[in-house]
């Protein structure tokens, strides 16, 4: 291929590196009114009273907005007030919002509004919030409007439960003769995005709203609005320039709504909501915390018989997305391993943290920490090498996953040419353990991890490409340009199929809901596939369209023509043809006639053969393939003060095919980077009133640079036969194994086993400690 594989320079490069790109803070549309929140300082508490008094009182003030009701918000589950009322459920919750001229002015007004609380019992993590007599964070939960496939339990703090019942449990103890149990906790972090979240609305005259949002989700806010406040779609506009990051932190819809009614209180004028570092850490949705439990029976050459998993999910306050993780986090409970016998449970749970969103990954590097350590747990019981066990019971073509879809070469990778590959790249061969002296040790430390994508079963992708008249193409599709790069991917697609010069293909990065086709949400690793298969249906409409009007001109059917180098011409004599130029907008004959018109292609996906789980067994098809990964973490260990240095990370991925390397390999090398931070020191602190005690960077402290280790990055190409020149996704997938890979090195190195993260030195001191 020509295109396709090529390292091709990203088509927002330029932009970004000299500064010229644009963000939804750097769009302006005359004067603008800024709005401040006031936030919860408790994480669960009634409000008894609002004084706006003093506040209003501020020069510039020009609405406040504390006390309202306005209808319910939520994806799965209609259960979030947009501002709240009554009561407070999780610290940084929005209370009031002040609009002013200026943002001082709306800050100094926010600042004197006094609210008076009474501090309720607080619900600190999902496993309190099982327990029988646990305070209820939602007391009216039966009385929601909820979707089809969420099923909360009201009386109780369970958001929605789904169940694994796949073989016969009794069959897989019985056939086991080794047997290991462990449980798993970690609290819920940040996505840390360069990019804090910022929205801006108006209200035109004629009744549209305008809305301009950092967003991984412009089509769902525009339905979700329309649906939230009765609203005619066709009136909302939502667009979305470049997002400096998002990680799936930007899939939730939340200052969209905030910024929209904002603009209403005072009229339609102009607003911009953006977040501080604070507020983008506590307030707007964050990454998911985890309790887990797993249980496995093997027999004594390592076959794992049967699997026992229950996942208790931090989801926060508010259901938003994490219903959805709880639910993906189910379908690939056991990880990328043939069990035959599986019970799972997942929980999706109510408590007095922020809300969960989507993080890199959709519940899997959290599975995979919990399922991994087990591995290695199982691997030491019986002696057997930990990379050879999961080789033993890596899935592979024939097998069924745990929701019973039968695999097969297309839509599964193949994890034993990972495991074989990584033993290359990071020298297996020499051992995981080697003494550097007396108080430092370094250890290899291995996991791996699979996933398929569970989104809506009718999700689309769609795209349009027009013809200018020197020849080249623009390319417009609803994916987001948030990082990824897959905008130029989708352009190598179509440079590959029209067989031209993909500098000729200009892409539109902003994605404005009335003007680009819809694509469903950018996450889960789709914006490849579902685009990627819409530009391909795209690229035939153009071919047959160009064909058709050369057919007349060169007067020979269209079976004879051929395309390449932005020409159609005779497939047998290939002097004989036409430009795109030519006939991009029509053919026009030297005494003025002209024939055809402007061709404009377009093409769209839907995701074929999904199912809903059944809510019993959870059979069903929750995603079309699964995509499988081998990693490993070399760390060296100080005996001593138990610190570490991280020293080589390794991640290989069964990727299909590689359309970028660059590209490929950046992606895979900054969700490692991501990994490690999650594992090694990322994590909110909370203290016993649900209060996150390390809400700016500088305690939040993610990876710096210069901390980072040496990235290994290794790709099998097994072509998914359905995806765009056999390519699966791969944004996510250098991440999820990260955590298992570091766990299981520094439980070796340190000689216990670790079960909780951030794996700061402190806990490995604990546990020994324990262990004493």
């Amino acid at each position: 291929m020509e295109v396709i594989g090529k390292s091709v320079i990203r088509k927002e490069a330029a932009d970004k590196v000299t500064g010229r790109a644009v963000y939804t803070h750097d769009v302006h549309t005359g004067k603008m009114l800024s709005v401040q929140m006031v936030i919860s300082p408790y994480g669960h508490a009634k409000i008894v009273s609002i004084d706006t008094s003093h506040a209003w009182k501020v020069p510039g003030v020009r609405a406040i907005i504390a006390g309202k009701r306005y209808p319910l918000t939520g994806e799965a589950i209609r259960d979030r007030p947009p501002i709240a009322v009554d009561k407070v459920r999780y610290h940084g919750e929005p209370v009031a919002l002040v609009v002013a001229d200026t943002p001082a002015q709306a800050k100094t007004a926010a600042d004197l509004i006094n609210i008076q609380y009474e501090l309720l019992p607080v619900v600190n993590s999902p496993t309190q919030a099982f327990q029988k007599g646990a305070p209820l964070v939602h007391e009216r939960l039966g009385e929601y409007k909820k979707e089809a496939d969420s099923h909360p339990v009201p009386g109780t703090n369970i958001a929605t439960h789904y169940k694994i019942r796949k073989g016969h449990m009794d069959k897989g103890w019985a056939e086991s003769e080794t047997v290991v149990e462990a449980s798993y906790s970690f609290t819920p972090s940040d996505h840390a995005a360069m990019e804090t979240r910022c929205s801006t609305a108006e209200i035109l005259p004629d009744g549209t709203i305008i809305i301009t949002t950092s967003s991984q989700a412009p089509f769902m806010a525009k339905r979700l609005i329309a649906d939230y406040f009765d609203v005619d779609m066709g009136k909302i506009i939502v667009r979305t320039p470049l997002v400096g990051g998002a990680y799936g932190g930007k899939a939730s819809v939340q200052l969209e709504v905030l910024a929209y009614l904002a603009s209403k209180e005072v009229g339609g004028k102009p607003v911009k909501l953006l977040n501080t570092r604070e507020e983008d850490i506590i307030t707007s949705a964050c990454h998911i915390g985890l309790d887990a439990k797993v249980k496995f029976g093997a027999d004594r050459n390592g076959r794992i018989k049967v699997a026992e998993i229950s996942y208790w999910w931090d989801g926060g306050a508010y259901s938003d997305k994490a219903v959805d993780v709880s639910r993906a986090g189910l379908v690939d409970c056991t990880g990328p391993y043939d069990i035959e016998n599986v019970w799972c449970d997942s929980y999706c749970m109510y408590t007095n943290h922020t809300y969960a969103a989507p993080f890199r990954g959709f519940g899997h590097s959290e599975l995979s920490f919990a399922i991994e350590r087990t591995m290695d747990l199982l691997a030491q019981k019986l002696n057997i090498d930990p990379l050879d066990l999961r080789y033993i019971n890596a899935i592979k073509p024939g097998d069924t996953t745990p929701t019973r879809v039968k695999l097969n070469k297309s839509n599964v990778g193949n994890l034993r040419k990972c495991i074989d590959k990584l033993k290359e790249l990071i020298h297996w061969e020499e051992g995981a353990i080697k003494e550097v002296d007396e108080r430092f040790i370094r250890v290899k430390g291995v996991s791996c991890s699979w996933k398929t994508s569970t989104i809506d079963t009718d999700a689309p992708s769609g795209v349009i490409l027009t013809f200018n008249r020197d020849g080249s193409i623009n390319l417009m599709s609803g994916v987001v340009e948030l990082g990824t790069g897959t905008k130029t991917i989708l352009a190598q697609i179509l440079a590959e199929r029209l067989k031209m010069d993909v500098d000729r293909i200009h892409v539109r990065m902003e994605v404005d809901t009335q003007t680009t086709p819809e694509h469903w949400k950018t996450v889960a690793s789709r914006g490849t596939f579902m685009g990627g298969r819409a530009v391909l249906r795209a690229a035939e409409d153009v071919i047959q369209q160009l064909k058709e009007i050369a057919s007349c001109v060169l007067k020979a059917p269209k079976e004879d023509l051929e395309i390449a180098n932005s020409r159609v011409f005779l497939r047998d004599d290939p002097t004989i043809g036409l430009h795109f130029r030519e006939v991009g907008h029509g053919y026009k004959y030297p005494n003025g006639e002209t024939i055809g018109q402007q061709i404009i292609g377009r093409g769209s996906y839907i995701l074929r053969h999904l199912t809903f789980l059944d809510p019993e067994t959870g059979a069903g098809r929750p995603g079309p393939e699964w995509t499988v990964a081998a990693y490993a973490v070399e760390i060296e260990f100080d005996k001593r003060d138990y610190t570490y240095r991280l020293i080589r990370a390794c991640t290989v991925v069964d990727i299909g095919n590689v359309m970028n390397e660059k590209a490929a390999i950046g992606q895979v090398m900054g969700a490692m980077s991501m990994g490690l931070a999650f594992a090694g020191r990322e994590t909110f602190y909370y203290d016993e009133l649900g209060r996150v005690l390390n809400p700016q960077l500088r305690t939040y402290r993610p990876l710096r640079y210069g901390e980072n280790p040496e990235y290994l990055v290794g790709f099998v190409e097994t072509p998914q036969l359905d995806g765009p020149y056999g390519a699966r996704g791969v944004g996510e997938h250098g991440l999820m194994g990260m955590p298992g890979a570091l766990g299981n090195a520094l439980s070796i190195a340190a000689g216990v086993s670790l079960h909780h993260l951030p794996l700061i030195p402190e806990l490995i001191w604990r546990a020994k400690e324990a262990a004493k």
